[in-house]
């Protein structure tokens, strides 16, 4: 049965021909033919994906089963939420490259933390969301029960609490999407996101337990088991941006491999990364995927791909080519 294809889909297969443009259509091509195989998706987001209003496409990737587990930083887990409860309160700076360091201060005055064009709003974001997660950490501490990350910003969200502060259409929230789900994610150095900083000073201050808040050791040892429970038919790994949201769950398979010394273990099915990092040898983010080959991650006959290119432009497209958009 031949699919009908959307506009956007369309557009892009008849002029996407040459260079970067070319590789975005073969990367979509092969992201679908693993889903059409039976493979699972890993999709990685780095940098400020959140910010940048991803989930207003992710979202939908996620409802309709088009990624069955996410890497991501423990920007991108809270910025989604913050951008739920305080979108109007977010302030554009399409001039940025033109600040100077006074201009900046006085957006620091002002409580407007700048991320690259766009300011989150420290009041009506990070507070907001920190008087919630609070009690619910809080919580979990009394009861002497622990959690990952990513779990009690799950909790947090299906109870109910923020509803009042709700600014976006819901179905924009690729966070919302994926507790809908309970879809897993993996979230390394969470400890170094707002909320993972103001964790740490409530450990400080007293009044939460350091092990309330399960580790990044745990996350590795979760996506161990995972990986291993699914990947009879593949896994494929769509990276977004560089760092440590693609660093840490790609090492699983030499893990495993080497380490645990099951053989047996997969490679990763399928390869795809967007980055507008120069190629370089020593740069994680620049090395040709073929590097990766000697690391024990893929092998010889994976799918490679890379888009050298702006994620924000890039992965929305490959998004929409997935959704027949």
């Amino acid at each position: 049965m031949t699919k009908t294809k959307g506009a956007i889909t369309n557009f892009i297969e008849k002029y996407y021909l040459h260079f970067n443009a070319a590789a975005l259509v073969d990367a979509a091509k092969g992201y679908e033919e693993q889903l059409e195989y039976g493979a699972k998706m890993l999709v990685s987001l780095a940098g400020a994906m959140s910010t940048a209003e991803l989930g207003k496409i992710f979202a939908e990737v996620i409802r309709q089963d088009k990624v069955q587990i996410i890497s991501c930083t423990g920007a991108n887990l809270e910025e989604d939420i913050m951008n739920l409860v305080a979108h109007s309160h977010y302030k554009r700076v399409p001039n940025y490259r033109d600040l100077t360091p006074q201009d900046e201060w006085d957006l620091l005055e002002k409580g407007l933390n700048r991320v690259t064009d766009t300011c989150i709003p420290e009041e009506e974001a990070f507070r907001r969301l920190q008087e919630h997660i609070f009690k619910i950490w809080k919580d979990a501490d009394d009861k002497g029960e622990r959690y990952l990350p990513h779990e009690f910003m799950y909790k947090m969200l299906l109870s109910g609490v923020l509803e009042e502060y709700y600014e976006i259409d819901l179905k924009d929230s690729w966070m919302y999407a994926a507790a809908e789900k309970n879809l897993p994610i993996i979230c390394p150095g969470w400890e170094d996101s707002t909320m993972g900083n103001i964790f740490a000073s409530y450990v400080m201050k007293g009044e939460l337990k350091a092990s309330t808040m399960k580790s990044g050791i745990e996350y590795m040892t979760f996506l161990a088991d995972w990986y291993t429970d699914n990947s009879e038919n593949g896994i494929g790994f769509f990276q977004i941006g560089g760092g440590i949201a693609g660093d840490f769950p790609i090492c699983v398979v030499p893990m495993l491999y080497q380490d645990m010394e099951r053989t047996d273990t997969p490679f990763w099915s399928y390869f795809c990364q967007i980055s507008d990092s120069t190629t370089s040898y020593g740069s994680y983010s620049g090395a040709v995927p073929n590097e990766k080959i000697t690391w024990g991650k893929l092998d010889i006959n994976t799918p490679k791909y890379i888009i050298e290119s702006d994620a924000t432009i890039v992965a929305p497209l490959i998004f929409a080519y997935l959704l027949d958009m």
